[in-house]
């Protein structure tokens, strides 16, 4: 079964193609490697995969859907009400002086209870008057501005990494992002947000469900502490870790979400050799427990150990997708990372 498909992603910031149509598929329980040269656009496809950028063109589907929100009756009623609220106000900016002078001003009498009614009526009649002396174009274009504003705020947030996150997609960061001051136990916590369900009241009332559910997180905080090799430093700061194990600290808060897919970025970025190796039996413990592994790396050691396929990129560009026997006999590869020899 597939658990990933990209299908012609390409990522345009301006005129900078960064990534240009893209293909591949990965299988489900496999380690699948995005590598290529400084660059080549690695991180930047990780990003339109996991909902950071918006692909220019193409599609990605987890587990063979696509991980977006729908048009519906509801987001259709919200852009009108916005255009609606737009075209008011714009009119109102027309001419607030007139406005205020009909609705406020003439109604107002001193010491007595200020007639509402009256002068709502007022307001409408004079809104009305402007809309006949050539307000409407202005009530036109504030309500399409504020439609279009609408309906774009839509189109950009209707896939958003949180949505990508609760469909089992987790993804860890070419530079570390934890929570130095916090703890092991406390950082891996962050990764369960999307799965707690105790609120607001249950958590200022401290109710039964708060205690039982944040015990039972906690627990399982722990758990993954112990598989990623951590558990005997759960309650130190995160900031006091050697880097190696920091790598392995986010590996863990990625797996708290109990993801399908897991997106490595460079996992080895900093490692030595030791550290590589014991990272290498991470990764196959990680797949072997039934989540797909998706990594980006430079270090070839590891990525010829533990990939089923590799994709390579240069410049954005698909050069070549394999097994990694396949990989290091292509000739376009050997290329990318070391170049042709010059004979004049």
């Amino acid at each position: 079964m597939t658990a990933l498909r990209a299908s012609a992603i390409t990522v345009r910031f301006g005129g900078l193609v960064a990534v240009q149509d893209v293909t591949f598929t990965v299988g489900e329980k496999q380690i699948y490697a995005v590598i290529g040269p400084n660059g080549a656009g690695k991180t930047t496809l990780f990003n339109a995969m996991t909902g950071i950028y918006e692909p220019t063109s193409g599609e990605v589907q987890f587990a063979g859907r696509s991980v977006c929100l729908t048009f519906s009756t509801r987001v259709a009623v919200r852009i009108a009400l916005s255009a609606l609220a737009c075209a008011l106000s714009s009119l109102i900016a027309l001419n607030v002086q007139d406005l205020w002078q009909a609705t406020i001003i003439d109604n107002y009498q001193y010491a007595q209870p200020f007639p509402w009614v009256e002068s709502a009526h007022d307001c409408f009649d004079a809104l009305v008057g402007l809309m006949r002396s050539g307000g409407a174009w202005t009530a036109i274009l504030g309500g399409v501005a504020g439609g279009g504003a609408a309906a774009v705020l839509w189109w950009r947030s209707r896939r958003t990494p949180d949505l990508i996150a609760r469909a089992g997609v987790a993804r860890t960061f070419q530079n570390i992002r934890l929570f130095n001051e916090l703890s092991l136990v406390q950082n891996v916590l962050v990764g369960m947000d999307h799965r707690m369900r105790a609120g607001f009241w249950s958590a200022l009332m401290r109710l039964p469900r708060f205690h039982d559910e944040r015990k039972h997180f906690h627990s399982e905080s722990v758990e993954l502490l112990t598989f990623v090799g951590l558990a005997d430093r759960a309650d130190y700061a995160a900031g006091s870790l050697p880097y190696g194990l920091r790598r392995r600290l986010e590996i863990a808060r990625a797996l708290a979400a109990k993801p399908n897919i897991i997106l490595l970025d460079e996992p080895a970025a900093g490692m030595n050799p030791s550290e590589i190796v014991d990272l290498m039996t991470l990764i196959r413990r990680v797949r072997d427990a039934g989540t797909t592994v998706v990594l980006i790396e430079h270090h070839m050691r590891l990525v010829m150990g533990v990939s089923d396929r590799i994709l390579v990129l240069q410049y954005g560009r698909q050069i070549a997708e394999g097994t990694p026997a396949e990989i290091r006999a292509n000739p376009a590869c050997v290329e990318a990372y070391l170049g042709t020899e010059s004979h004049g």
